[in-house]
């Protein structure tokens, strides 16, 4: 497995006091994943390296070509993705990951391959996506009955920042974490991408057979996108908050699957955007 974080040089400058020195600092690793299915290249993504089985589940319950964990027989880096080192000798860059599906589990559709390779964002996009996410959620959160208060909700950033140990080094990671109404952490992961660090999640969540998520909230470290709200929908999160804001699209999709979507969750203040009877206060 690769490394999560790397030493480099780097030059550091105060203007104000008119220094600079050279330091040692650490870095985020970001490397590729290709995931494939059935041999066939699916999608390539950016992360960073570890959790990397999780990631793939969870990337493909985000997309609906998984539903259960019996939709997979196996997931396994490829023997045959190798790269000679300066001792001239092949060695596995564990950077490719083949799933065989279940015998009558459908593959992807010939489109959606060629929609990974060419979009840099995940998912379908536009007003449409809207309909076609109601559409493919195996799950409903609508009727989901999590109530959560304001104040633990409030305090998930901090609960979060606390589990990151790698942004603790870096700086430059993403986290997602999934928490229960009492403030409890169930499991947080961490990624260069928003998204691969939900789809870790989601993974985590599908091997330990707790889908659908029920009764939980889902915080991250950025913004809500659609990206994100479509990825805790199809696994049946029925909140999603982030210390960021979210989009219009986001919005919309949470109003319409009757999710919760919480933003700007820092400093003791949090807006609720859609699931409002859900947060409590007092």
């Amino acid at each position: 497995m690769g490394r999560v974080t790397v030493r480099r040089k780097v030059r550091s400058i105060d203007v104000e006091a008119g220094t600079e020195h050279v330091r040692p600092d650490t870095l985020t690793v970001e490397e590729p994943l290709e995931i494939r299915v059935g041999g066939r290249p699916l999608t390539v993504t950016m992360r960073t390296p570890g959790h990397d089985i999780e990631l793939v589940h969870g990337f493909l319950v985000s997309e609906g070509i998984i539903r259960s964990l019996d939709d997979i027989m196996v997931a396994r880096y490829c023997e045959g993705a190798v790269v000679s080192d300066e001792t001239g000798h092949e060695q596995n860059t564990y950077n490719v990951i083949d799933v065989t599906l279940a015998p009558g589990v459908a593959g992807p559709a010939e489109e959606l391959t060629r929609n990974f390779f060419t979009s840099s964002a995940c998912g379908v996009c536009g007003k449409a996506s809207i309909e076609q996410l109601r559409a493919e959620t195996t799950w409903q959160v609508r009727d989901d009955p999590l109530r959560v208060n304001a104040a633990v909700v409030a305090g998930l950033p901090d609960l979060l920042r606390d589990e990151q140990r790698s942004f603790a080094k870096t700086g430059g990671l993403h986290a997602a974490g999934l928490f229960t109404a009492e403030g409890e952490a169930l499991v947080v992961r961490e990624d260069v991408g928003r998204h691969n660090a939900v789809d870790k999640v989601v993974g985590w969540a599908l091997l330990e057979a707790k889908l659908p998520v029920t009764g939980t909230v889902l915080m991250v470290s950025g913004r809500a996108s659609f990206e994100l709200t479509q990825k805790s929908l199809m696994a049946g999160i029925p909140c999603l908050a982030a210390v960021s804001a979210p989009s219009s699209l986001a919005v919309e999709a949470a109003d319409d699957a009757g999710m919760t979507l919480i933003g700007f969750v820092r400093g003791g203040r949090l807006n609720v955007y859609a699931g409002h009877d859900r947060v409590t206060t007092g």
